[in-house]
């Protein structure tokens, strides 16, 4: 509270103090928005929440619960995706490639509503763009009022195989866009979503953006990751032992750059995706990498390519330095490789995840059975959206024991 103190000169104005009566009604706000169950999606605790920081703009508790909520429901990824100016261009040429005037368009995942636009931009007679978080479709709504599209856009506050034709949707759409991938195209639950809206949501022979897509895999030089994500020592003491729970690493796109992975040997296709007729059945394949210079082998990176319409495409290989991030398979422990050594590997999918094994020695796995709905559909399963609990008041996420807050972490760096 600024009340009663008098501002050192300064150039900037100071802020207003706040009055006791403005102070006790921001206090009862914020009481009110954390005893508002989140059922909504947090709209109405966000709401409370901002009603008291308009009334107190430095009330701590509201500021800190406010962006609390924000982290929770608004994954971080957003952002950096929507910087991402050669994803953008991309996606802007390939909707202008295929949106034709007078189509109906159905997108996928609004976020911030920039496809939508895109496709407005394009000629649609109309896009439906469907967004299960309602903060963020609360957000988009803004978004394309501001730009003068409301007339021409509906963002539907649904999951996409929630949405009927005939009510939410006047007819099939022309064309479906979408950018609903992870590191490893599957994690988001694209090919359920997107095998549901080609066949219930889509026109016959309607148009995909993107087409199609496909996941690879090569052998990389990188001790810097080795050693972060499977230090051998520290202090002298020998950490081996505690190196089983990282076999997988989640590579950041800030921490790709810092220290990228040398490549060993060209990038081999483990499976293709045609998102035009998507299909979850699962896949099995099994590769001999062949290393094409001598090194140090640390892991296996796996990388996708998507081609969005004819001759554009996106990827998140080695010499892109996009928005996503990679995932590498580690080594049990780093081997030293002559020009044409072959590392053998085994690689699967359920439609929903990726499992890859690195061991010439050992026989091939079993394919892996017929995904059920429940499992290929992670993206679709609204129990993945907000915490499993939204009957009861919200209270702050217990602190961890690094003193940060505790919130649901966010899928692969998208």
């Amino acid at each position: 509270m600024l009340e009663n103190q008098t501002p050192a000169p300064s150039p900037m104005p100071a802020l207003p103090a706040q009055s006791p009566a403005a102070a006790v009604d921001a206090d009862h706000l914020v009481a009110l928005a954390k005893a508002t169950a989140l059922g909504d999606g947090g709209l109405q605790t966000a709401r409370l929440l901002n009603e008291a920081l308009a009334l107190d703009p430095q009330h701590h508790e509201a500021q800190i619960l406010r962006e609390r909520l924000y982290q929770t429901f608004v994954p971080r990824w957003h952002f950096p995706m929507l910087a991402d100016q050669a994803r953008n261009q991309a996606y802007a040429a390939a909707i202008a490639a295929k949106v034709r005037p007078g189509d109906i368009v159905l997108d996928i995942g609004c976020g911030a509503g920039l496809t939508a636009m895109l496709a407005a931009r394009a000629g649609a007679q109309h896009v439906y763009t469907c967004e299960q978080q309602p903060l963020i479709a609360e957000a988009a709504r803004q978004v394309i009022a501001r730009n003068g599209l409301a007339d021409r856009i509906t963002v539907i506050s649904k999951w996409s195989h929630e949405i009927v034709i005939g009510s939410d949707m006047p007819e099939p759409a022309d064309v479906v866009i979408s950018e609903i991938v992870d590191t490893v195209l599957l994690g988001e639950g694209a090919l359920a979503t997107l095998t549901h809206a080609m066949g219930a949501l889509a026109k016959p022979g309607a148009r995909a953006i993107p087409e199609t897509g496909r996941l690879l895999a090569q052998p990389v030089e990188a001790a810097h990751l080795a050693q972060q994500w499977q230090p051998q020592n520290a202090e002298g003491f020998d950490l081996s032992a505690f190196h089983h729970f990282a076999n997988v690493a989640q590579i950041t796109p800030g921490e790709f750059s810092a220290s990228p992975p040398r490549s060993l040997g060209p990038a081999q296709e483990l499976f293709t995706f045609d998102f035009t007729r998507p299909s979850i059945d699962p896949g099995h394949s099994q590769r001999r990498l062949t290393c094409a210079m001598p090194g140090t082998l640390h892991a296996v990176l796996v990388t996708f390519e998507m081609q969005l319409a004819e001759g554009i495409a996106v990827n998140n290989g080695l010499a892109s330095d996009g928005h996503w991030g990679r995932t590498a398979y580690l080594m049990e422990a780093p081997s030293a490789v002559k020009t044409g050594a072959v590392v053998s590997l085994t690689a699967q999918h359920d439609a929903a995840q990726l499992s890859l094994s690195i061991d010439s020695t050992r026989p091939a796995a079993a394919a892996p059975q017929p995904a059920q709905d429940s499992d290929a559909a992670i993206w679709l399963n609204p129990a993945w959206a907000v915490p499993q609990d939204t009957t009861g008041p919200w209270l702050p996420p217990a602190p961890s024991p690094e003193g940060r807050p505790t919130i649901p972490s966010q899928a692969a760096f998208h």
